[in-house]
């Protein structure tokens, strides 16, 4: 969708300060948040681009001001309400209205849920449309709903420089529409074709995108 989240090629948002030595955390809330999101996802009530989504919809100047692990619960809090594991009374008492439920992750669960992943890779079977060396552009969408297609590469032709095999479509998947599996494909743009003749001429950036975004050239 488009929003304030979508800050890729954005001008105006400043320069990039990168923190040398920059710790995982900068404060232990942001573990606790971190573990939190990750444990209530077993209850599988929602999917990793749901959430994704769920992020996208917080109101652009909550967006703004807020920090990554502050959108993460924000995030989370309303999946957890939508999937009907607490209410909105019961997020701002901080008491729970009812018995407790029984948790769907356990700590002797935690060591396989992370080193086993959620893969969305798929076999379908499915021939792939393009192939390494082809000319693509890729399609002008403009949706309400979440996709991985950022706005700065859209309308612009790049080269297949791989094919990745075949992997859930978040589009669809986000609202709990169906995987609808396709091929992805790693695409290269020269940063010309991105943003235009004042970009470096040696720059390109490699973009993953799936099957749906792509028409051939």
């Amino acid at each position: 969708m488009n929003g304030v989240h979508d800050m890729g090629g954005m001008h105006g948002m400043g320069p990039i300060a990168p923190e040398p030595n920059e710790p995982v955390f900068h404060a232990r809330w942001e573990a606790r948040a971190f573990a939190v999101v990750r444990a209530m996802s077993a209850w599988r009530r929602w999917n990793i681009d749901a959430s994704r989504y769920q992020r996208e919809l917080i109101p652009p100047a909550d967006y703004l001001r807020m920090s990554y692990y502050e959108k993460w619960l924000a995030g989370l809090e309303e999946l957890m309400v939508k999937g009907g594991l607490v209410t909105r009374a019961e997020l701002q008492s901080g008491q729970s209205a009812t018995a407790p439920l029984t948790p769907a992750l356990t700590a002797d669960k935690v060591t396989a849920m992370i080193t086993g992943g959620s893969p969305a890779s798929r076999e379908t079977g499915a021939e792939p449309r393009f192939a390494s060396g082809q000319h693509v552009r890729t399609r002008n969408i403009n949706p309400v709903g979440h996709t991985r297609l950022p706005r700065y590469a859209r309308a612009k032709s790049g080269i297949i420089t791989r094919c990745h095999g075949v992997f859930v479509f978040p589009d669809t998947n986000a609202r709990f529409l169906g995987e609808n599996p396709q091929h992805l494909y790693n695409v290269r743009f020269t940063a010309r074709e991105l943003w235009g003749d004042t970009a470096s001429a040696n720059d390109t950036v490699c973009i993953d995108l799936w099957e749906e975004y792509l028409d051939a050239c």
